[in-house]
């Protein structure tokens, strides 16, 4: 990225307006939250991303730091970050949670696009996952395996026939991300979303920033943009979840119903064992195997 981009949206569990802005950081500096609203020294109102600044959110990613400073909803950005291949950024925002714009993360991923990228003089480093790694919530489980590049597997298993039983499997490298995922938005039942609104969540969703469902029916106006949007949506949470490691992830991620929580506690156990993981510099060859790789506005175009 190599200008500034600003989004103007809406907070989806809040219901807030908010402003997020990206600007172009230098190599070594990471993807880095600062909250404008706070009146507090700069250092405090920043958190940088990393599994030590995870805080566990069922319906959310969210970080924090030592001094009570916390950022919300940030999975969608940071997996537009990964798909595109962007390591370091400072983003502000006034107010605790990212917005939703549509639910997805194309919008973060088309301005980034049309900003354009800067490759910076200094060699990427990675983590390779050198064994297997698991972790299990009641029937929700998810695992990291060694590979040479990224790729997620997901499963999910629904009542609601609009969902219903749905898997998908797919390499990430060379605008995977953007062409197959970035477009898919977050869904949830209707008696989710009752629930949420009565318990004071979900106040900035709409059936235009998430896909509602209800039995068999689509209620979101234009019905599905992927007969398996739902499964694509998982993953591309999961790409967003896997990201907060701090670094490319070279390994196989295999996910069965799995949510924020559980992926969250997978990259923390990753990284807390030093025998499943390694820092590797990506080489040449590597590098045309990312998830960024190559990214242009053509990836953006919509599947045929």
């Amino acid at each position: 990225m190599s200008t500034l981009t600003r989004f103007d949206g809406t907070a989806l569990h809040s219901g807030d307006a908010v402003t997020l802005t990206v600007y172009p950081a230098p190599a070594g500096h990471g993807i880095v939250f600062e909250r404008l609203d706070l009146d507090l020294p700069v250092a405090a109102r920043r958190v940088a991303v990393t599994p030590d600044a995870l805080i566990e959110a069922n319906l959310c990613t969210k970080i924090g730091n030592d001094h009570g400073t916390t950022v919300a909803t940030i999975e969608h950005l940071m997996a537009a970050f990964a798909g595109c291949g962007i390591h370091n950024a400072l983003v502000t925002l006034t107010g605790p949670e990212v917005p939703i714009l549509d639910g997805s993360s194309r919008a973060y991923v088309a301005a980034f696009v049309a900003a354009g990228f800067t490759t910076l003089n200094a060699p990427l480093r990675a983590i390779r996952v050198l064994k297997p790694v698991e972790v299990r919530m009641n029937d929700a489980w998810a695992r990291l395996e060694p590979a040479d590049s990224l790729s997620i597997a997901f499963e999910i298993d629904f009542p609601d026939a609009a969902i219903g039983h749905q898997v998908y499997d797919l390499e990430l490298r060379n605008g995977t991300f953007v062409r197959e995922l970035s477009n898919c938005r977050t869904f949830c039942r209707q008696a989710d979303v009752d629930f949420m609104r009565a318990n004071g969540l979900a106040l900035g969703g709409t059936y235009e920033n998430a896909v509602v469902v209800e039995g068999d029916a689509v209620l979101s106006p234009g019905g599905l943009r992927r007969a398996n949007e739902p499964v694509r949506h998982k993953m591309l949470d999961a790409m967003g979840d896997l990201a907060v490691a701090g670094a490319p992830i070279l390994g196989r991620y295999i996910g069965h119903r799995a949510g924020h929580t559980v992926t969250g506690r997978l990259v923390r156990a990753l990284m807390a064992d030093p025998l499943a993981w390694e820092w590797v510099t990506v080489d040449s060859e590597q590098a045309h195997s990312m998830p960024g790789a190559g990214v242009c506005a053509a990836d953006l175009l919509p599947a045929a």
